[in-house]
């Protein structure tokens, strides 16, 4: 039974990992595959099939066959997404509760079909996840904007800077760099260089109206440490 109880309006970062830390996006395919469903399956209205019923229908799913499908059937959306970030062996995302249940409706379905999506290629059986989806509350706003940047900036900066929580980080541009190149988060839409049919910013939108307003952010969080504070939000190692 999950002890924390979803409630309308509130933010929530969501996570999970492989089992024994084992990589769950083998090639750039599989991210593709698991950003349709954050997109699809983000509905009222279908069922968690319908990833398959538009490959039969129009052969491999891109992100312009989602768009174009969305336009034409509409969405009832169960939660708000602000935020992802896709790592070789986890995920992060930051969520807002919409309706009433729609987080457990949402991962439910988002993790049930890329499991077995997964599983399917790559010809195995069994748990791909270690746990259920582990789901913290953002008590704050300024948690919020933190959770933000290391979900976009400080996850993407390890590739470079392995240590970077451990020992802080050496270099700024380079982690920034990082993140700037890393197509797997939701740091391009933030800063005005892609438009995204799976996020809605919702208030960060609001607190960031700009891309200079984020990327100023970004540069005094770094500077400052402050993604430390966050560290209770985040995967355990």
């Amino acid at each position: 039974m999950r002890k924390i109880k979803f409630v309308q309006g509130k933010f929530y970062h969501i996570y999970n990992r492989g089992v024994d830390k084992r990589e769950i996006f083998l090639e750039d395919a599989d991210k593709w595959r698991c950003l349709q469903g954050l997109c699809l399956f983000n509905n009222e209205k279908h069922s968690s099939n319908v990833l398959w019923q538009i490959e039969k229908n129009r052969g491999e799913v891109n992100l312009k066959i989602l768009k174009d499908y969305i336009i034409k059937e509409g969405r009832d959306l169960i939660v708000r997404i602000l935020a992802y970030c896709l790592m070789p062996n986890h995920y992060h995302l930051i969520v807002e509760e919409l309706q009433d249940g729609g987080i457990s409706r949402f991962m439910h379905k988002f993790g049930n079909g890329y499991v077995h999506y997964f599983n399917k290629k790559y010809k195995r059986s069994g748990s791909l996840f270690e746990a259920p989806f582990k789901a913290i509350l953002v008590e704050n706003e300024i948690y919020l904007q933190y959770l933000l940047v290391y979900i976009n900036v400080i996850n993407p900066g390890q590739l470079v800077e392995a240590k970077l929580k451990e020992e802080g980080i050496r270099d700024i541009e380079a982690v920034i760099k990082a993140a700037d190149e890393c197509p797997w988060t939701t740091h391009q839409e933030y800063s005005g260089k892609r438009g995204s049919i799976i996020i809605d910013k919702g208030v960060l939108g609001e607190i960031f109206p700009s891309p200079e307003r984020y990327q100023d952010f970004i540069k005094q969080v770094l500077l400052d440490k402050k993604y430390q504070e966050v560290f209770h939000l985040i995967l355990e190692d």
